[in-house]
């Protein structure tokens, strides 16, 4: 009975601490970085690639840490967000915060020692942009948009040149597909969570832009996601097989998208955007780990 009244809150404290690292972003960094190493053109141990992906993710929820004590406020005012664990203040949060900074200040060199000094730069790039900038910008511009797109892109070319140790055409048209496919997933996001966005007080696209606007960049950045992928093929990614799979995958997407006039309700369309961005990004994403060609 002891053991169990001690194991307890030591399994709600760890549970509250991986929750502060946001793990579902951090399982699709693993994701998105594991394919950069596997797509990559070179060798690398298996080893070493898995600790490679698995520092980047930690790199990651070191930044999402800071994230959650820069937003502990923010996230108490929303419903969504209200239990989150410095939030409902369960956690401390100068405890949080030097987490956050203590581990990047660890990570970034140990990925310059498995990996290379570029990989580790672009995780200190990565993070910084997150931190620095994104994170503040929410309250102030709809600008933390493509800005917040850009840590959120690094991962998989952080995959690629932990192989190639330089940025080729692997990392960059890596880099440019998940940037683009960011700007339709959280646009929607941000459509049907509006109230609750209003609510934190961020300055969300759909929150400044209105929905007509929104709906436009959905659109506009789900036919871009059609030639960015297919960028892959030229740079070695993919042969024909790929070609049809992106071609598929990208057009049907679109039509989606382009369905925004005629939709019965806004923040269902948005979120059949959302879900559809999500099955859009793991067929693609598979297609490429398989080497269809």
């Amino acid at each position: 009975m002891l053991v169990t009244q001690v194991s307890r809150p030591a399994r709600a404290m760890a549970a509250d601490v991986i929750a502060l690292t946001k793990p579902r972003l951090s399982s699709l960094v693993v994701a998105t970085s594991g394919v950069g190493v596997l797509v990559a053109p070179g060798h690398i141990s298996p080893a070493r690639a898995v600790a490679v992906v698995l520092t980047t993710a930690l790199l990651v929820a070191a930044a999402n840490t800071v994230n959650s004590y820069m937003e502990r406020d923010i996230d108490a005012r929303m419903p969504r967000t209200a239990l989150r664990p410095l939030a409902a203040g369960r956690l401390d949060p100068r405890s949080a915060l030097v987490g956050g900074i203590v581990g990047a200040i660890i990570l970034v060199p140990l990925l310059a020692v498995l990996a290379n000094p570029l990989t580790a730069f672009l995780g200190a790039v990565a993070y910084v942009t997150y931190v620095g900038l994104y994170t503040p910008l929410k309250q102030i511009s709809s600008w933390a948009l493509p800005i917040g797109a850009i840590p959120g892109a690094l991962p998989p070319a952080m995959g690629a040149t932990a192989v190639t140790g330089h940025l080729d055409a692997t990392a960059l048209v890596l880099f440019g597909i998940l940037f683009v496919w960011q700007l339709p997933h959280f646009v929607a996001i941000s459509m049907y969570l509006r109230d609750e966005y209003r609510q934190g007080g961020l300055r969300v696209f759909a929150l400044v832009h209105g929905d007509r606007v929104s709906a436009a960049v959905i659109i506009v950045s789900t036919f871009a996601l059609v030639p960015m992928s297919l960028l892959a093929v030229p740079a070695g990614l993919g042969g024909a097989a790929y070609l049809v799979v992106a071609g598929v995958l990208g057009a049907a997407f679109f039509a989606l998208a382009a369905s925004f006039p005629v939709a019965a309700s806004v923040d269902r369309w948005a979120r059949w955007v959302f879900r559809a961005s999500l099955l859009y990004l793991v067929s693609l994403l598979a297609a490429l780990s398989a080497g269809v060609g």
